[in-house]
Formats: C-alpha cells, structure tokens, sequence
C-alpha cells in the first residue's frame, strides 16, 4: 500500500528554515507570513489492509521519520494499484 506522510514542526516551535524562506521571500519582494518548512515522505508497505498499514507507519514515525516531541505528522494511506 502506498501512503504518503506529511512531517512538520509542531505549533509554537522554532521553525530557523521556515524563518529563512520567509526572510529570503521578502527580500524577493513578496509578502508572506507564517512560513513553515516541512517534509514530505512517500513510501510503500506490505500490510493486510489500510487499517494495518497505518498502524505500522505510525510506528515508522514514532521510531524514526519524525521527532514527537517538536514535530506533528499527518499520514495518508492508499490502496497500491
């Protein structure tokens, strides 16, 4: 099954790359607020049904693709063709 996780800084926490996108933007002569830089991971995985894929993804993230403590993460799971 496919899915795709969408890694970013948690509210409130120091985002020093978001900062700089928005910095660089401005001095490019756009206006913007609230940049926040994130990651975006797509991957596959053997599991019985999405129920179980989504488990074991969230298990990735807890263990290794994201930082609980600073970082939330959304994860979108899909059938694989």
């Amino acid at each position: 099954m496919k899915a795709t996780i969408l890694i970013r800084p948690k509210a409130g926490i120091l985002d020093p790359q978001g900062q700089a996108v928005e910095t660089g933007l401005g001095h490019l002569g756009f206006t913007v607020r609230n940049a926040h830089v994130g990651r975006l991971v797509e991957l596959e995985v053997e599991a019985t049904d999405s129920a179980d894929a989504h488990a074991q993804i969230e298990r990735m993230c807890e263990q290794l693709l994201a930082n609980p403590l600073i970082e939330s993460y959304e994860i979108v799971v899909e059938a694989a063709a």
